[in-house]
């Protein structure tokens, strides 16, 4: 009897689609990274103090599977975790848009959906959590508009409300107007904002309230997972910086956030390709002359940040073995062969850990259908671009 949740794993490798399934596998491999990005995390946790790390590498070598490894460890220490990738409807450089994004993409320890408003919904006005809650929204913000919306949501008894009040914490955001109208209906009170809100100006106050929340829910902290950051390169030229100001808000977050930990990945032609080649620098002093920080301290981030050094030959025959394993165990059959012999059948395949492993697998199933194995076919993918795209701006 095949094992199924091998097969799915394998199904996972072979379509060379990184999935968390197996990130929760396949961790062995990068022992140094994965031991700085562990401890970093362990900070985040034990002191509040947010943080965030960028890697990079070469297309196919990884970066994805670590940060699906990442999101495993990370719920395992019961830490709840987002995960984006970029692209043209995910741009860095609209904040708001983030946020929606990252917000449907959040997973509390030990759940395979999305979602988290079921937590919300069994608050009650009164609680300690409520107040807690209503006290930061109040006071600790560059507005109050969330504390008067946590206060109607908790309050309200009309669904309708409700609805409207949980879909803007979520990220479609309700205007100030409609808001004040809830308000008024359920306390017979006025709002009245300190400052007006706008989720241009005033959005990192969401990404800062759900920080405060998930660790009075009781959670670990709340890791974010950015990928393919490398799409930044195909913005226009403003947007880019803009982009990097934004990351600014999660790699050096200062005390805007509490127990956050955020991981970029991005392609390692992006320096050459994006910074040095459409000169970022130059770039930042000409739109940016009196106020380059902290796009500047980004930018040194992705020049400084940590390539993915090419695995070792005992790494890549640690996951030919897995490979190996599990293969066995999704088709009920014991692969008499040596991890040697499957190293050499990958060579064709090139240098790069995502086609080795869908080559090994080739090397596998032909061994099992036909008892003898031919050349693989599976060659490398892939290569960055990073011309701009015309998007208009929003």
């Amino acid at each position: 009897m095949f094992d199924m949740e091998a097969r799915q794993v394998i199904e996972a490798l072979r379509s060379g689609v990184p999935s968390r399934a197996v990130g929760q596998y396949f961790s062995e491999a990068r022992p140094g990274l994965m031991k700085e990005i562990v401890s970093r995390m362990d900070r985040v946790t034990d002191t509040g103090v947010s943080d965030g790390m960028v890697i990079s590498g070469k297309y196919g070598e990884g970066k994805t599977h670590i940060l699906n490894t990442v999101f495993n460890m990370a719920q395992s220490n019961q830490m709840v975790v987002s995960c984006i990738s970029l692209s043209k409807e995910t741009p860095m450089d609209k904040l708001p848009t983030i946020y929606q994004r990252i917000i449907s993409n959040t997973y509390l320890p030990g759940r395979q959906q999305p979602g988290f408003m079921h937590v919300l919904e069994k608050l009650t006005p009164n609680s300690s959590v409520s107040s807690d809650l209503l006290l930061y929204a109040a006071k600790e913000l560059e507005t109050d508009k969330l504390y008067y919306l946590l206060r109607s949501y908790l309050s309200t008894e009309d669904q309708d409300e409700k609805f409207q009040l949980q879909s803007d914490l979520e990220g479609d955001f309700i205007g100030n107007a409609l808001l004040k109208k809830i308000y008024k209906r359920i306390f017979n009170q006025t709002a009245k904002y300190n400052v007006p809100f706008s989720k241009t100006k005033y959005c990192q106050d969401y990404f800062a309230f759900m920080s405060f929340l998930f660790r009075k829910l009781g959670y670990n902290g709340w890791v974010i997972l950015v990928d393919e950051a490398e799409l930044m390169g195909r913005l226009g030229k403003k947007a880019r910086l803009n982009a990097y100001r934004n990351m600014a808000r999660f790699l050096k977050p200062g005390d805007q956030m509490q127990g956050v930990f955020t991981m970029f990945a991005l392609s390692a032609s992006y320096a050459e390709d994006v910074i040095d080649g459409k000169h970022e620098f130059e770039n930042l002093a000409e739109i940016y002359p009196d106020a380059q920080e902290p796009a500047k301290t980004v930018l040194n981030l992705l020049l400084k940040a940590p390539q993915l050094a090419p695995l070792t030959k005992e790494e890549i025959s640690q996951i030919l073995e897995r490979v190996q394993e599990f293969h066995g165990r999704a088709y009920s059959w014991t692969p008499n062969v040596s991890v040697e012999t499957v190293a050499r059948a990958t060579q064709s395949g090139g240098y790069l850990l995502r086609t080795k492993i869908r080559a090994a697998i080739e090397f596998f199933d032909q061994l099992y259908q036909y008892g003898e194995t031919g050349d693989t076919k599976i060659t490398e993918l892939g290569k960055e671009c990073f011309e701009e795209e015309d998007v208009p701006e929003l």
